[in-house]
C-alpha cells in the first residue's frame, strides 16, 4: 500500500494544478497557489497571476495539452521540488497542429501550496 507523504501529496497537487489548467479552471488552478506564487515560461518573465499566463500564451498559441512521462518529487526540507517532464502537442496561432515538444516543469510546493513554477521546453524550436 503507497504512503501518502509530503512528496507524493506534492505529486498530487502538481497533477491536479496542471490539469485544472489545462482545462483552463484557473478558479480551481488557483486555490492551489501560495500568496507569493512566481511562474517563469520561456521568454515570459517572472508572472505573479494565472490570468497573466492565459494573455501571455494566447500571443502564442491556441492551445496545448500536456503528455506526461513521469512526476517526480524531492524534499528539500524548506519545500518539495516536484518535477514533471514529457512532450507538448497543441495547435499554433493559424491552426496548424504541432506534437512531440519536449518540456520540463519545475515546481516548488510549500505548506501545501505551490510557490513557485519554472518552465522550460522547445517551442521555440518548434515554431513555423
Amino acid at each position: 500500500m503507497p504512503v501518502d507523504t509530503p512528496a507524493a501529496s506534492s505529486v498530487g497537487l502538481v497533477r491536479t494544478f496542471l490539469a485544472a489548467m489545462e482545462a483552463r479552471d484557473l478558479e480551481r488552478a488557483g486555490a492551489l497557489l501560495g500568496a507569493d506564487f512566481i511562474m517563469v515560461f520561456p521568454g515570459s518573465g517572472v508572472m505573479h497571476r494565472l490570468e497573466e499566463l492565459v494573455v501571455w500564451a494566447a500571443e502564442r498559441y491556441r492551445f496545448v495539452h500536456k503528455r506526461i512521462a513521469a512526476v517526480e518529487a524531492c524534499d528539500r526540507g524548506e519545500f518539495i521540488a516536484v518535477f514533471c517532464h514529457g512532450e507538448l502537442d497543441g495547435e499554433w496561432l493559424d491552426g496548424s497542429p504541432f506534437a512531440g515538444v519536449r518540456f520540463i516543469d519545475r515546481f516548488e510546493v510549500r505548506h501545501g501550496r505551490i510557490v513557485r513554477q519554472q518552465v522550460w521546453n522547445d517551442l521555440a524550436l518548434a515554431r513555423p
